[in-house]
């Protein structure tokens, strides 16, 4: 499975090292909302983007974080306003923490997008995380100069949110 994985970003890599010295550089932060896992969450990603002309390629890693599915813990409230952690199966008190359910799972992307100035940036990406491999097509809609607000959809993966460039 790691050979299957990684050979998408080692074509990517392959394609655009020997353009490099023509691309112009930029690294990017992006937030969306998404869909991944069967399970709504947030993603929060930073990569670079290489372009040449009105293309571009932007490997991208980040986390996806989301509700987990520990449902032992919960907060009880009590009559005075105090609230606790407790442990369902023995309705003892348990530490706060236990209580966070949030879950991480790392992913990796590759996009290569092209620009159509002023108006949208439109294209595809694959999307690697926990041993699934998802196709998706992208779109983006400038905001200023270093903002957008892109869209990705896709067999279950779907994500909405803001891209920045620096």
């Amino acid at each position: 499975m790691f050979i299957k994985k990684y050979t998408a970003v080692a074509i990517a890599a392959a394609i655009a090292f020997p353009c490099a010295p023509a691309m112009a550089n930029d690294v990017m932060i992006e937030a969306n909302a998404a869909r991944a896992h069967d399970r709504w969450g947030g993603e929060l990603g930073i990569g670079y983007t290489l372009t040449a002309g009105r293309f571009a390629l932007r490997p991208i890693v980040g986390a996806f974080i989301y509700k987990g599915d520990n449902d032992r813990y919960y907060e009880d409230t009590f009559s005075n306003g105090q609230t606790r952690c407790r442990d369902s199966q023995t309705g003892q008190f348990a530490k706060d923490s236990e209580c966070d359910d949030t879950a991480v799972k790392a992913y990796g992307k590759i996009e290569a997008t092209y620009s159509i100035p002023h108006f949208a940036e439109i294209g595809g990406g694959v999307r690697f995380s926990s041993d699934k491999v998802r196709p998706y097509g992208t779109v983006g809609l400038p905001l200023g100069p270093r903002f957008s607000i892109k869209g990705n959809a896709g067999p279950k993966y779907y994500a909405l949110g803001i891209k920045a460039g620096f």
